[in-house]
C-alpha cells in the first residue's frame, strides 16, 4: 500500500453472501456447503465427474457445475439426493430466531 491507503478491517459473519448484501443468503450458503461436502465425497473416493455418473446416476456434466460452484440449477433437495446416490447421508438441526434489529441512535 502507498500514500497513505488505509482500509478497516471487517469480520465477516460467517456468510459470505450474507456479507455481500445478497437477499437469498441462507439459501446459497446452504447449497454451497451440500456441494462442498458432494466435493468432499467425490474427492474422497478419487472419482472423476464420469465415474461419479456412472455409480450415481446423475449426469457427469452436473458433477462438473458443482466443482465449478455453478449452482444455479440446483435445489437443495437435488444436491441431498445427490450426496445419498454417493452413500451419504444427510443430517440438519435446524434453529429459527428472530433477525436482530439494527439499532439505531439519534443524535
Amino acid at each position: 500500500m502507498s500514500g497513505g491507503d488505509e482500509f478497516e478491517l471487517v469480520r465477516g459473519s460467517g456468510n459470505v453472501f450474507d456479507d455481500i448484501g445478497r437477499p437469498d443468503a441462507e439459501l446459497l450458503q446452504l447449497k454451497s456447503l451440500l456441494a462442498a461436502e458432494i466435493i468432499g465425497a467425490l474427492d474422497a473416493d478419487q472419482l472423476t465427474a464420469k465415474q461419479a455418473g456412472l455409480i450415481s446416476g446423475v449426469a457427469p456434466a452436473d458433477f462438473s457445475r458443482i466443482r465449478n460452484a455453478k449452482l444455479d440449477r440446483f435445489t437443495v433437495d437435488r444436491l441431498m439426493i445427490i450426496l445419498g446416490k454417493l452413500n451419504k447421508k444427510v443430517e440438519f438441526k435446524v434453529q429459527v430466531k428472530p433477525y436482530e434489529q439494527a439499532v439505531t441512535a439519534s443524535l
